[in-house]
């Protein structure tokens, strides 16, 4: 392990934060939030001098980054980030308990939307942007992010934004890794700005736009009203609903489209497999709640925007769908599962590993009708690797455990058990809202601090695709025994 390469990077991305939490700074500064102005100011102080010192005393001769180098820096980067990313709230007071602060951050950065506040609406301006800017910043990555606008000669860098990137296949789209950073995130800035004018122009407040774009674009869910996204115009919840789902689409698709190859972007069957299951699964609510909202119009609407919201694991809501019927919160459950496309801001399993599974247990019932038979899977037109294969089934695997640790952990809740199901749930796959207790209409808020821990690194967990994590907290990662 390179550790002198290590916590020099970390102290790369921590300085990065510490120049970032300058533009709450600058909000509180323009609206006159003098506690929240000091509270970033002394955030981004601290930040900076841990940052620049880990940079100063760690200059990694060798710097390759391998794979372990990689799942470590992305690991603790993130949670480096979620514990000086909280000072705000906690230095301005709006949130003053740290493991509230922290659970806030965390869902923040790793795009969740889950939230402890029951007020949102009494909360600074500074702290709802900063709170939404997260989402922005995670969405795509923090590591992506610094790639893109910090030069580097580091060799093996793609080793860190695997570990970064969701999805069970990632690859770089130009031979250069910091210009395929440059190039999501050019992609990403650009629908991000497009957004914030359709709904600008649409009637909402420029801050308000700013806000819900960053949540949409990050498919975070933060919103700055205690209803949600319920009190806006229908034009503004069509808006949000269609770049959830773009923002859900593997970014690679955009590239595609930007370079001409057309036919390439119509062959994908992850986008296919998506684009069906989003009408299916919108067509099935709509006409499950037809007879709640009355007419075809309004069911549509609200049906369209929740299924966008789940599935891409955004959590904006227009209406509380804990009083919808069972049908339609079950296919909302199933959607938190599966998740967006790999290689976009959303979470879950994703869709190209769910269909990548579902090829997978086709071959095995295959294989046990004709034992003597050789058939390989397919992706795309592609032949997938025996080695992808598995990792993905090792993935599921250790997927489901962690979905059941987590559970365990805070089943002492004194809560029921759709609460906290769906609450383990919503963490892990980063969507946010789950049912009863902490549906759409509730929060996080009546968790013990042990269980607001707890669901923070299921969060990360799940927004780092579990394997970062538990490598970071191996002994074997930081034993100098070579083996």
């Amino acid at each position: 392990m390179n550790y002198r390469m290590v916590f020099g990077l970390t102290g790369k991305i921590i300085t990065t934060e510490a120049a970032l939490l300058l533009l709450p700074a600058i909000i509180a500064l323009y609206f006159g939030e003098t506690k929240s102005l000091f509270a970033y100011l002394i955030a981004a102080a601290i930040a900076a001098v841990i940052g620049l010192f880990l940079v100063l005393c760690f200059k990694a001769k060798n710097k390759e980054i391998y794979a372990g180098e990689g799942f470590v820096s992305v690991a603790l980067s993130w949670i480096f980030l979620s514990i000086f990313g909280c000072f705000g709230f906690m230095i301005s007071g709006d949130i003053p308990n740290f493991f509230d602060a922290f659970f806030e951050t965390v869902s923040g950065f790793t795009t969740t939307g889950a939230s402890i506040l029951t007020d949102v609406e009494s909360v600074s301006k500074s702290n709802l942007f900063w709170r939404s800017f997260t989402h922005w910043i995670g969405g795509m990555g923090i590591l992506v992010f610094v790639m893109a606008i910090i030069p580097s000669n580091a060799k093996g860098t793609m080793h860190a934004m695997r570990a970064e990137m969701p999805g069970p296949i990632i690859g770089k789209l130009v031979p250069r890794v910091s210009d395929t950073a440059k190039i999501l995130y050019l992609i990403y800035m650009v629908l991000t700005g497009v957004e914030i004018v359709l709904l600008y122009v649409g009637g909402m407040p420029l801050f308000e736009s700013v806000v819900h774009s960053f949540g949409t674009a990050g498919t975070g869910g933060f919103s700055v009203k205690n209803d949600g996204l319920a009190s806006y115009s229908p034009y503004s919840q069509w808006v949000i609903t269609v770049f959830m789902l773009i923002f859900g689409v593997n970014f690679n698709i955009y590239y595609l489209l930007l370079i001409k190859r057309i036919r390439a972007v119509l062959q994908s069957i992850e986008l296919w497999f998506y684009i069906v299951v989003v009408l299916l699964a919108t067509t099935a609510i709509t006409v499950n709640i037809f007879s709640i909202y009355g007419n075809l119009s309004e069911s549509l609407r609200q049906s369209a925007f929740q299924v966008a919201s789940i599935m891409t694991t955004t959590g904006f809501s227009t209406t509380d769908f804990n009083l919808w019927p069972g049908l339609s919160k079950t296919i909302l459950l199933v959607l938190m599962f599966l998740g967006g496309c790999a290689g976009s801001t959303a979470g879950g399993i994703k869709v190209s590993r769910a269909v990548l599974l579902l090829k997978l247990i086709a071959r095995e019932l295959r294989r046990l009708l004709h034992p003597r038979s050789v058939s390989h899977v397919r992706f795309e037109g592609k032949k997938v690797e025996e080695e992808t294969l598995q990792n993905v089934s090792v993935y599921f695997a250790i997927y489901m455990v962690c979905v059941v640790a987590v559970l365990l952990l805070i089943s002492f809740e004194p809560f029921d058990l759709e609460t906290t199901l769906s609450s383990t749930v919503a963490c892990f796959n980063n969507v946010g809202p789950g049912f009863a207790g902490v549906g759409p209409a509730s929060n996080y808020s009546a968790y013990s601090s042990f269980s607001k821990a707890v669901l923070s690194f299921a969060m990360l967990l799940g927004r780092l695709e579990i394997f970062p994590l538990i490598i970071a907290l191996s002994p074997a990662t930081w034993s100098r025994k070579r083996r």
